[in-house]
């Protein structure tokens, strides 16, 4: 039987075998996740955030005329008289989130096997053979995102729920689109829905951080003596959501990551495995690709 104790740089096994990884090899509590998500985050922040705030710019330069045909203002309440382009407009903003939560799971996926077993055990996955699976993914999830979300809002918490661990698939795991998009959905179905429930949990924490800022920003700046101009330009609402979403969308992708190896220690004992294969010497890499 294995033990571990945790550390400020890992965690090390009772034979005194060290493990430099910053995630812990262990099935871990809700508080626990979301702190690792954090921690994946810090292993890579300028890539990932980078790549989240060019990702949060584009994304802002497609919603941008959508709002303003919507007459849509800081506070998206909608206008009686463009409740249709108002709904339109919502749809396609969980669309696009979605489409670029699953792009930047590929590079917290990657980063994420190094921050489990350490960099001098790991071979991280090469994302250059897994680009076009993440792309696929990406557009097939925001797709699902966007028609749910304009069918009442309801169906988007399913599609939230269950396709988030698809791209951790493709890329940890070694799988095609339609198989890792299975595997999402097989994984949470096999955990009791707790990876889904955990990831609707650190969305809807980020949206309430993120409308705080978003909008309360905006506000804020309207009190600024001589800035009261600057808070009712149209673009000072998308400039201020692209700079949160910059932050939340890496730290959710991140989440996902953390939920997916979680999720494989809880129901197929991935935290063993890789333990007994570390102190033997073996490779890692094929036991995380080894989906069951």
């Amino acid at each position: 039987m294995r033990a571990t104790m945790s550390g400020a740089w890992g965690e090390v096994s009772v034979d005194g075998s060290a493990r430099a990884g910053v995630l812990p090899l262990r099935p871990l509590t809700v508080g626990e996740l979301l702190d690792a998500a954090v921690a994946l985050l810090r292993t890579r922040a300028w890539p990932l955030l980078g790549t989240g705030l060019l990702l949060a710019a584009i994304e802002q330069a497609i919603l941008y005329p959508l709002r303003s045909a919507a007459f849509i203002g800081a506070f998206y309440v909608p206008d009686d008289d463009h409740v249709a382009e108002w709904w339109f407009t919502v749809a396609i903003g969980f669309g696009l989130e979605a489409m670029i939560i699953a792009l930047l799971g590929g590079l917290a996926s990657a980063a994420a096997v190094p921050a489990l077993v350490g960099r001098d055990r790991a071979n991280p996955p090469r994302l250059a053979g897994r680009v076009g699976a993440i792309e696929v993914i990406a557009v097939v999830v925001g797709a699902l995102a966007a028609a749910s979300s304009a069918i009442l809002l309801l169906p988007w918490f399913a599609v939230y729920a269950l396709f988030g661990l698809a791209v951790p698939a493709a890329v940890i795991d070694k799988l095609g689109p339609a198989r890792a998009l299975g595997r999402s959905c097989g994984l949470v179905f096999r955990s009791g829905l707790r990876p889904g429930m955990i990831r609707l949990l650190g969305y809807f924490g980020w949206l309430l951080f993120r409308l705080a800022l978003g909008i309360g920003g905006v506000v804020a700046i309207g009190f600024v003596p001589g800035l009261e101009s600057v808070a009712a330009h149209p673009l000072t609402p998308s400039l201020a959501w692209m700079v949160v979403n910059a932050v939340a969308y890496p730290t959710l992708a991140c989440l996902d990551a953390v939920l997916h190896l979680e999720a494989r220690m809880r129901v197929e004992g991935l935290d063993l495995t890789l333990d007994r294969t570390m102190r033997r010497g073996g490779d890692v890499g094929r036991v995380l690709a080894a989906a069951k």
